[in-house]
């Protein structure tokens, strides 16, 4: 028996594609370009149609005789056991190699946005506490973690990183960014990227591009970025993860920029995507995409039309359903009014995508294991590590904190006692089981206020809630009064109950007129504070919100970000002094709710000045986060100094720590540009790293400059480096420079493109 070349392994992948492609009819190559979202079956008996009318329209069995691109959310649409799950994959899968001609299983994806959004698997911090971490390399980690639990049970894609850089708190979504700044997203989000590919999983980049910088923070709103601020805000962290972290797909927005929707946009999904980055990967669509092309954008009166934006364009794949890519497509390409050519495009991606999974190959076996565990202590014990260094300490003037251990805490506030206050609204808890009341959360899920009575032994903690996360009734606070009155210190857990479109107040489709904490528990601190009893407050959110009326007023201010499901015991060993803080701000705290939308990356005129009397400047800046410990920089080393418009640059400083205990200082490098041809940032970030220091111990680090990354979109729409004067500025934050360099750039202007270096690297000497 001969086999065909498209099942030979010893051949190039393109040659395979190529052959199985020439051998298929047209229903069988539009098949491999949908997804069909089903579920996993309980029994582990098999799969079944599912989500009820977006599964009503085909019939399961039929439609998997031409072949099927993707399986959408097996383990993510109900709660299923994982090994059970597992097996009813397995075999659908093999059912579906089984009906088709060629015997090409699915690409299975899940959502991983804060790990595998499954039941009983670990739930991690979200990505923006990955951004207060500042330590990609722990990313990575988890990144690689969360891989191998997703490859143990069959699936090949993960929809996730976010890589959307914030541009207006309000937005619902903030909580699954990493932050306000590119060069902190693009750093973060790639070594998330590398950890997911070294497991075997296809990571997907997403949203491309603009989604968060949606109008007035409102889901799905028509995004008004401007050229430049596109270019060098929103598209360097999806440049940076596809080159150095080697991204396999990538997700089309739902937004339109401009009155092009990002779905239907070839220069954005072709011609930079592949012609100028050079990216041979998958692009799939953002569920329902394609279909909203016609039903929310109106850029196309029919069906047909949309899915004909969609693949000229460059949309490989329709997710999460077959509505667009299925019959409708068949029937214009039959009608001559779609050319056969761009379905062969898209399916000759797909199929080389599953030529590199191995799903081509004659003995591809899907896992079907017996036992499943998708929440280890290992896994647990980089939920602690990560949730632990995402803590930022706002505040602590007088040094409250750490807590007394004998001392009498009065705990009170909605989030302290609630398991859903640590987790983001892509957690299979909070995702998922709201639709299943009666099933558990499958997983330990510690609440700040038991892991703080686990923390102090010896302490007398009592608890009340006050009020409810976004309810206006205050009926609470005459007993949450009476408990702080007779204490030695109130600890007040506030913030977030995430959800989805409305039902919590952050999450996707959960955008905010202004930054104002939920509900009346803004009412609720003054009334803790009027008691004269020291108040820590402890903010449980997925957004920054607005502290400025209690500036002054708090004894410490303690800022986590759902840090998943040992967020507790971090809270509380920091509360505790267990765990000494380390987190930094990966977006400002503003002091007041309005005046938004405001990031740290303005130009001049963003900034305080006499023409208005408004006054943006946060409270606390991006980068900021205070110690139990102190930190000394000492024999800095950046002299004045000429280099070319390619030349590189050195700048070094040594890091003590002075203090009785060890600790982590973050040394952070950003660039201001004094005079340039169009408007720049006051100042952005261009490098970093985090120092681990036991007491008494130093590092120097040393970060090597390169003219590269002064390098910004000029008027004529080309990324150039000019040459002039720099200032290059070592601080803890954005808004406290410790030491600055100033470095000229001599030469002619420079166009730089792909090529250019897009990182700051840092070397440490630990002495």
């Amino acid at each position: 028996m001969t086999t065909a070349p498209w099942r030979d392994p010893a051949l190039p992948a393109a040659a395979r594609v190529d052959d199985l492609l020439s051998r298929m009819t047209l229903e069988e190559k539009t098949a491999q370009l949908y997804g069909v979202w089903v579920g996993a079956a309980t029994d582990g008996d098999g799969v079944a149609p599912h989500q009820h009318d977006m599964t009503a329209d085909y019939d399961w069995n039929e439609l998997i005789t031409r072949g099927l691109g993707q399986l959408t959310r097996s383990f993510g649409t109900a709660p299923v056991d994982p090994a059970l799950g597992a097996r009813a994959l397995a075999l659908a899968q093999r059912r579906i190699a089984a009906a088709g001609r060629f015997g090409i299983p699915a690409v299975a994806h899940e959502e991983c946005l804060a790990g595998f959004t499954a039941w009983r698997a670990t739930a991690y911090p979200v990505p923006l506490a990955w951004g207060a971490a500042f330590d990609p390399p722990l990313v990575e980690e988890m990144g690689r973690a969360i891989g191998r639990d997703l490859r143990a049970v069959g699936v090949h894609q993960g929809l996730a990183p976010v890589l959307d850089v914030v541009r207006d708190p309000r937005w619902g979504r903030v909580e699954e960014t990493i932050g306000e700044d590119p060069y902190l997203v693009g750093t973060v989000g790639t070594a998330y990227v590398r950890g997911l590919e070294s497991a075997g999983i296809v990571a997907t980049l997403k949203h491309f591009a603009g989604y968060a910088s949606s109008a007035g923070a409102r889901n799905l709103a028509p995004v008004r970025a401007g050229t430049r601020e596109f270019a060098d805000v929103t598209l360097p962290p999806f440049e940076m993860a596809l080159r150095e972290g080697g991204a396999r797909s990538v997700m089309a927005a739902y937004t339109e920029r401009d009155g092009v929707p990002a779905s239907a946009d070839p220069e954005l999904l072709t011609r930079l995507l592949r012609e100028e980055w050079g990216f041979t990967g998958t692009v799939v669509a953002d569920y329902f995409g394609i279909g909203f092309l016609q039903t929310l954008h109106r850029v196309a009166g029919t069906p047909a039309q949309a899915a004909h934006l969609a693949l000229a364009a460059g949309i490989d794949v329709e997710l999460p359903t077959v509505k667009y890519y299925g019959e409708t497509l068949v029937a214009a390409v039959r009608a001559g009014e779609l050319p056969e050519e761009l379905v062969d495009r898209a399916a000759h991606r797909v199929l080389l995508q599953k030529c590199e999974l191995g799903l081509l190959d004659e003995d591809w076996q899907p896992p079907s294991p017996e036992s499943v565990d998708l929440d280890p202590a290992t896994n647990r014990a980089l939920a602690r590590r990560l949730a632990e260094e995402s803590v930022v300490l706002l505040d602590n003037p007088d040094g409250l904190l750490p807590l007394a251990p004998d001392t009498r805490v009065a705990v009170v506030g909605p989030r302290a006692a609630d398991a859903l206050a640590m987790l983001g609204c892509y957690s299979f808890p909070s995702h998922v089981l709201t639709h299943h009341p009666e099933v558990d959360l499958g997983i330990d899920i510690p609440t700040v206020l038991e892991s703080l009575r686990g923390e102090l032994p010896d302490a007398k903690v009592t608890f009340t809630e006050g009020c409810g996360v976004s309810d206006p009734d205050p009926s609470g606070f005459t007993e949450a009064i009476a408990r702080a009155a007779e204490a030695d210190v109130c600890v007040a857990v506030l913030g977030d109950r995430a959800g989805l479109f409305g039902r919590g107040t952050s999450g996707e489709g959960c955008d905010v007129a202004d930054l104002t904490l939920p509900g009346v528990q803004g009412e609720l601190l003054d009334a803790l504070v009027a008691t004269g009893v020291p108040v820590v407050l402890v903010l449980l959110t997925g957004r920054p919100y607005a502290l400025g009326r209690w500036h002054g007023r708090l004894g410490a201010v303690v800022q986590a970000f759902f840090p998943g499901e040992e967020g507790g015991p971090a809270v509380a060993g920091v509360l505790s002094g267990r765990v000494n803080p380390s987190g930094r701000l990966p977006v400002s705290v503003p002091r007041v709710p309005g005046g938004q939308p405001w990031t740290y990356l303005q130009p001049p005129l963003g900034l305080a000045g006499e023409v208005s009397n408004l006054d943006p400047t946060p409270l606390y800046p991006f980068g900021h986060g205070r110690s139990y410990t102190r930190f000394a920089w000492e024999d800095f080393s950046g002299p004045d100094a000429e280099i070319g418009t390619d030349g590189s640059y050195d700048l070094s400083v040594t890091v003590r720590n002075t203090g009785e205990r060890a600790g982590a200082e973050v040394v952070q490098l950003y660039l201001h540009d004094p005079v340039a041809s169009v408007t720049r940032p006051d100042v952005r970030l261009i490098g970093y790293q985090r120092l681990e220091l036991a007491a008494g111990g130093s590092a120097r680090v040393t970060f090597r400059f390169h003219a590269d990354l002064s390098a910004f979109t000029d008027r004529a729409g080309r990324r150039v480096v000019e040459p002039g004067d720099l200032e290059l500025r070592l601080g803890t934050s954005s808004g406290q420079a410790r030491e600055v360099a100033r470095v000229r750039l001599a030469g002619p202007v420079r166009e730089v493109g792909a090529e250019r270096r897009l990182r700051c690297e840092a070397d440490v000497l630990r002495n």
